[in-house]
């Protein structure tokens, strides 16, 4: 017969187990990785919606927003910090409404941008693309959200195939990747915009779906990011549902696991 005592013991060496792992996890998810499952369709195509990656939180140090719930109040402006790098994909809280959006990294602290039909311009400078055929997807619901592409070659009955085209954006720094094209629309003409000190501009790739900084945050866009708003930087998919839910894993997308983000 088991007695109190053991009773008492078992309990007490359960509640500790519990609580050590819920403290590694904490220490995990503030100062190494976070989850992050992409919701929208804002970076196809080198983001999918239903991709679940792990966000590189020490890639650029640490800041209020890299606890959980922005609970470390304490941190002022950014600890052990490193500057992004431009043409990284980022996870970033936004400045007003407080969710956490990814995007790419497009300008840096002084940088004048612009964007001239539908063409990126860095500093008065055309940025380098060139054609790379077309990103075609199934027009269907999509994620929890059940969101249903946008495409070039609109309107497309369900089941039928959803093109966009694709471009290869090549930056200054020499970083190159997809972008995706559906037809002129209000953000592929704008001001030109020059981002302060100690704050960066971000875009989607997939330029015409994507709220970003092309549209500032009274108009409910993003607008200039803060630097202590960065979370980390989205580095590899790990692997990617394309039903309802992560659980769901007879949707897994077969060749997206421990796919490189570029």
């Amino acid at each position: 017969m088991t007695s109190k005592a053991e009773v008492k013991d078992g309990l007490w060496e359960t509640v500790k187990t519990v609580v050590y792992a819920l403290l590694i996890a904490g220490v995990f998810r503030t100062l190494l990785f976070q989850p992050f499952w992409i919701p929208s369709g804002s970076m196809k195509d080198t983001l999918l919606i239903g991709d679940f990656l792990f966000v590189n939180k020490f890639a650029y140090g640490y800041s209020q927003y890299s606890c959980p719930f922005s609970l470390c109040t304490f941190i002022d402006g950014r600890w052990v910090s490193s500057e992004p790098e431009r043409g990284d994909v980022v996870v970033f809280r936004h400045p007003v409404n407080g969710t956490d959006f990814i995007k790419r990294l497009i300008g840096l602290p002084g940088d004048r941008i612009q964007m001239r039909d539908g063409i990126l311009y860095l500093n008065g400078e055309e940025v380098q693309t060139e054609p790379d055929g077309t990103f075609d997807e199934v027009m269907a619901p999509q994620g929890p959200q059940r969101l249903t592409p946008r495409c070039a070659n609109g309107p497309v009955g369900q089941g039928g195939t959803c093109i966009k085209e694709k471009f290869t954006e090549t930056l200054p720094n020499g970083v190159s990747h997809s972008i995706l094209n559906i037809g002129m629309g209000p953000n592929d003409n704008t001001p030109v915009y020059t981002v302060p000190e100690g704050h960066y501009f971000f875009m989607g790739d997939n330029r015409d779906n994507s709220t970003d900084s092309r549209v500032d945050q009274l108009a409910r866009g993003v607008g200039m990011v803060p630097a202590e708003n960065l979370i980390g930087r989205a580095d590899r998919v790990i692997f990617s549902a394309a039903g309802r839910s992560l659980f769901f894993f007879w949707t897994w997308r077969a060749d997206r696991f421990f796919e490189e983000i570029v």
